[in-house]
């Protein structure tokens, strides 16, 4: 499938299993190597078949289930994988997530790799989540940025819209983002916004870290305006500036504890890096049920 192909079905369920299928087999080598996962193949017959529940060991908001059901299936065509949530619910400590049913040594074998999938992504909704729900009440939305895993952004975008927030750019081939390097090497607002412009057409956005540089980003024929580090204040003034002509986004250094005043200030759009590079997992285990299989 060509790039543009997959960027235009990035939202579709479809997709999303597209995109996770190599990182899944590439999950899979790493932990099986090429002689095979040793112990299970020595203490489990071929022919025992099992029954696992997936748990919650902590609250948080679950993503990932379908690409847990992929790693199993990888392992044994006919494991199957019972959802008792879907991705983007809220499950609390305990609580149960899903159960697989399948070879058992499946099971064992793509344990570890489902769970790795499933606590990532669902730690990622979970810490958006939380986000959201500190900015409920004002315009402000939470989105992403690039600052993912390297292979893994389709996989964490997708965890990031399961916990209520929204997408930034995902690659440099979405739109023109001007940011504090381009400017300088550009010379000018001016310079750049022209030179961006006359090769791309579409979303132009550029990134002011001073109510001086707004002021000059407001001149130019632009979509969108981020406003980088600025104070709550700063940030108030800057909306005030713009007067609702260009989508306003704050950025740097959002924390849940900041999080609410930068909303308060009137922005439309509060990028969070965090989300994807700091998020911690959500603890989630399984374990192969005695009384069956």
């Amino acid at each position: 499938m060509k790039l543009l192909q997959s960027v235009r079905l990035r939202d579709s369920a479809a997709s999303l299993e597209f995109l996770a299928e190599p990182l899944i087999r590439a999950a899979l080598l790493e932990d099986i190597g090429h002689g095979g996962d040793l112990t299970t193949e020595a203490i489990v017959s071929p022919e025992r078949t099992a029954s696992a529940r997936i748990v919650a060991r902590h609250a948080g908001v679950v993503a990932g289930l379908p690409i847990a059901e992929r790693v199993f299936a990888a392992l044994d065509q006919r494991a199957e994988l019972l959802a008792s949530v879907s991705d983007g619910d809220r499950v609390g400590a305990g609580a149960l997530v899903a159960q697989v049913r399948g070879g058992a040594r499946a099971i064992l074998t793509g344990e570890r790799t489902a769970l790795n999938f499933l606590c990532r992504l669902s730690g990622i909704a979970t810490a958006t989540r939380e986000l959201v729900d500190l900015v409920a009440g004002t315009r402000a939305r939470v989105a992403d940025t690039r600052k993912t895993t390297p292979g893994l952004r389709a996989l964490e975008k997708y965890a990031v819209r399961c916990g209520g927030g929204s997408n930034h750019r995902f690659g440099l081939d979405d739109a023109v983002l001007i940011k504090d390097n381009h400017l300088a090497l550009a010379g000018s607002i001016h310079a750049a916004v022209v030179a961006a412009r006359a090769r791309a057409g579409h979303m132009m956005k550029i990134e002011v870290e001073s109510l001086d540089q707004l002021r000059q980003a407001l001149e130019e024929e632009i979509d969108a305006v981020l406003l980088d580090n600025m104070t709550p204040e700063q940030l108030g003034e800057a909306v005030r500036i713009v007067d609702g002509r260009l989508l306003t986004e704050a950025s740097g250094g959002i924390t849940r504890d900041t999080i609410a005043e930068v909303a308060r200030s009137g922005v439309d759009l509060i990028s969070v890096g965090r989300l994807t590079h700091s998020a911690p997992a959500l603890d989630i285990g399984l374990d192969v049920d005695l009384s069956s299989g």
